[in-house]
């Protein structure tokens, strides 16, 4: 990899070409992964405020092409006026379906999601992405269409929400939370952050950081299933799998383990489960070649600049 340290100082960039919307994690690490041709045509599958997909142009010719794909209207507002650039008001799910629409046969050279939640909606109180907040339980990426955090929360059985709880959120405390919840709505719909606090409460450890970080794990869970984001990232690998030229590049950040231990996996075999299918050298066959044998994380600068990369992780394959 190389390039992208020499055109521009990430601190800068940042701050000149993104402001406080939100700052890309691993800027400058994935997009030196990403970009193998300048007249190429890539897609930034994870808009949000164009960060990513601004360090991307700067490294294409007059030739190459970005699509910056995202569901939020929040996003769709930052749209960049370049004509290299193409937004895409859609769930990365989709990434096939569009690049048909938009006459990409040949495949694209390269392909970017950056998996976290942004900064601004977790600082966005109207979103309820956040814990620290009062406000509506509402969650949704796409604020224009499907269930709510509410909705769920009011809506599924014990059974079904403490599954969620642990499987999504890895909590210990899974059925009590479960059990907690439908005991409340009985008495009234479960509809603000601050209810939710109110019921969780008694059943979080002892300590601020260990509360913390249940609540963070309770709400991910929650976060993940109104977005269905774990079946939107299979399709999504999928897509791109199917999309991508021979040589082309897979660039993923994961924020948590459930994220990572697909998108490893993926790469690693082209599956989502264990194969047991093994070549003559004992090796499971994959349609990609990992670029980093070891994961990329940020850096100690990052981690000063930016607190919230701190569980960032980055995988960069490319297709055989």
């Amino acid at each position: 990899m190389g390039g992208l340290k020499d055109q521009f100082n990430v601190k800068e960039f940042m701050e000149r070409e993104i402001g406080g919307y939100h700052k890309p994690v691993l800027l400058q690490e994935s997009v030196e992964g990403l970009v193998t041709r300048p007249e190429g045509v890539y897609a930034d599958m994870t808009y949000g405020g164009g960060g990513h997909s601004r360090a991307v142009l700067s490294r294409l010719s007059p030739e190459g092409r970005l699509y910056g794909f995202d569901q939020d209207p929040d996003a769709e507002a930052n749209a960049l006026d370049d004509p290299r650039f193409v937004f895409v008001r859609s769930n990365f799910r989709y990434l096939r379906n569009f690049m048909r629409y938009h006459g990409e046969q040949e495949g694209l050279d390269g392909v970017l999601a950056d998996l976290g939640v942004s900064s601004h909606h977790l600082d966005d109180p109207e979103r309820g992405f956040s814990f620290r907040f009062e406000s509506a339980l509402d969650m949704r990426m796409n604020s224009r269409a499907g269930r709510s955090a509410a909705d769920i929360l009011n809506d599924y059985s014990e059974e079904a929400l403490a599954n969620l709880f642990h499987g999504y959120g890895e909590l210990r405390q899974a059925r009590r939370i479960a059990r907690a919840v439908v005991k409340a709505r009985q008495e009234a719909r479960v509809e603000r952050t601050g209810q939710l606090l109110e019921i969780v409460a008694p059943l979080l450890s002892k300590g601020k950081e260990r509360e913390k970080r249940e609540l963070a794990q309770l709400f991910q869970a929650l976060r993940i299933e109104v977005n269905d984001e774990m079946g939107a990232l299979r399709e999504l690998l999928e897509s791109a799998l199917r999309t991508l030229k021979p040589g082309g590049r897979l660039v993923v950040i994961t924020y948590h383990s459930l994220e990572d231990r697909l998108v490893k996996q993926f790469i690693k075999t082209g599956r989502f489960e264990a194969t047991e299918e093994v070549n003559l050298f004992g090796q499971a066959p994959s349609p990609f070649r990992t670029i980093n044998n070891r994961v990329i994380t940020p850096t100690e600068e990052e981690l000063s600049r930016n607190p919230r990369s701190r569980s960032a992780k980055l995988r960069i394959a490319e297709k055989v």
